[in-house]
């Protein structure tokens, strides 16, 4: 479809960093797509990759992020699609560079790649703290910031769409980013397609384009995915990611290509649009402000939905920074115990390491006990354990989490629970041991928006 179309296509091809990958081939062989995104990053993946980055230079970014574009970028060229992704993390240069020796390397010859930079602000801390930038904790209200200073990794603020629309005005053909909102991959294409502008003409369209990219953000998961009716799905293992054909009023059908697993109806719309959201009549995001509760929304049948009617207000004056910091260490093990009486000899074990833990001089911040399969993904709100009825189990398996200060502390967990391999009770059942892994805890506040300017740059292949 040409910009000057009356409407445009744009597909989900990516929910995560490890999604897969032939979903997105079928939507982009067979979905007449004007655009096709990925969404590859969670708040905490931008510390696990800047990381990365501290020992390693050249990485950095999510190595998914380049593997798809390699793969769907000669089909893409085929077909007129341009591809969107926040698959940059930390170091979009790097990835832009990849893509577009990849692009060479197939003979895609003129492909312009462009790479939206602007996201990381760790080099600026210490200037806005300076400033009198309070970075309070947004969730805790928590005023220690300076306290947690020291042990900072990353700083990365979720940027708006103003940065690929740049870069798809400058004719990229594949568009690196780092973090921007997920949303803001399809907010981005929307508004260059019908040449919106963050004015009070398009305030309402562009919180269609933000409820849109909400909904396809995490691909399957509107299609069928996480779907609380999972018994009715069908052919999941071949499930169809979504696209929706927009209209210059704001209104949209969402789908799937025809033939592919899952579902799109009202239900499964519904669903995503309340996932991960506060304020349903505010959804606060860089490029706008949406109103869920506005919206009309019509299940047209055969696996398509139509919204429409979606009301929103101006960009907030402040974005979200989130930043990562190191925060001690976790020593974890995991051991399964057979009936008869698995509840008993679980229990005996907990005992057994708590002596050990006593016995090594354990320092700990935190011990933390889970019996799997009757309270560990409930914890404290599962029902009370009934001894009678959990003895009678096939098996129960206990998992110890302890959190401490340092690896070597965290260590003495691995030991412990090797030492029930001998000292635990009879049949007791292990994986392999588990490494002490260092954790990354994060410190999400609000800055003024001043602060932030994104940059772009296009590359020829």
């Amino acid at each position: 479809m040409s910009k000057s179309s009356a409407t445009v296509r744009i597909g989900s091809g990516s929910g995560f960093w490890g999604d897969a990958m032939d979903p997105a081939i079928e939507l982009l062989e067979k979905g007449e797509l004007d655009y096709l995104c990925f969404d590859f990053l969670a708040e905490l993946t931008m510390a696990l990759l800047q990381r990365q980055k501290q020992k390693k230079p050249d990485a950095g970014f999510v190595p998914d992020a380049v593997q798809f574009m390699k793969a769907m970028m000669p089909i893409a060229h085929r077909n007129g699609t341009r591809l969107i992704s926040n698959g940059g993390g930390v170091n979009v240069r790097g990835a832009a560079q990849r893509v577009r020796d990849d692009a060479a390397r197939q003979g895609l010859k003129g492909l312009k790649v462009g790479m939206v930079e602007g996201d990381d602000l760790l080099d600026q801390l210490d200037a806005m703290r300076a400033d009198g930038v309070p970075f309070k904790h947004m969730e805790s209200g928590a005023d220690g910031f300076d306290e947690i200073r020291p042990r900072v990794v990353c700083a990365n603020v979720y940027t708006d769409a103003s940065g690929i629309v740049s870069a798809l005005e400058q004719g990229a053909d594949v568009v690196v980013a780092g973090r921007v909102s997920d949303n803001a991959l399809y907010v981005g294409p929307a508004m260059h397609h019908f040449g919106w502008r963050y004015d009070a003409a398009h305030v309402d369209r562009i919180a269609s384009a933000i409820t849109l990219g909400h909904v396809v953000e995490c691909a399957s998961a509107c299609t069928g995915g996480m779907s609380s009716r999972f018994a009715e799905m069908p052919n999941m293992g071949r499930v169809g990611f979504p696209f929706f054909d927009m209209g210059a009023d704001g209104s949209a059908q969402i789908g799937k290509v025809a033939g592919s697993g899952g579902r799109v109806d009202a239900f499964t719309i519904k669903e995503h649009l309340v996932y991960e959201i506060a304020d349903p009549r505010r959804y606060l995001m860089p490029d706008g402000v949406a109103d869920f509760t506005s919206l009309a929304l019509t299940d047209l049948g055969s696996d398509r939905v139509r919204i429409a009617d979606v009301r929103g207000a101006p960009p907030p004056d402040t974005l979200k920074l989130v930043i990562g910091y190191e925060d001690g260490w976790i020593g974890e093990c995991m051991a399964f115990f057979p009936w008869p009486d698995p509840y008993d000899r679980a229990e005996k074990a907990r005992q057994t390491m708590l002596e050990r833990f006593e016995r090594l001089g354990l320092k700990a911040d935190q011990v933390h006990f889970d019996f799997i399969g009757l309270n560990m993904l409930h914890g404290p709100a599962a029902p009370a354990i009934d001894r009678a009825a959990a003895n009678r189990l096939p098996e129960v398996g206990l998992r110890c989490a302890v959190r401490t200060r340092s690896a070597e502390e965290a260590d003495k967990v691995r030991r412990a629970g090797a030492n029930l391999w001998i000292m635990g009770p009879g049949g007791t059942s292990f994986g392999t041991p588990i490494k002490p892994r260092p954790v990354v805890s994060l410190w999400p506040t609000l800055i003024p928006r001043r602060y932030v300017h994104q940059t772009v740059q296009v590359l020829e292949a």
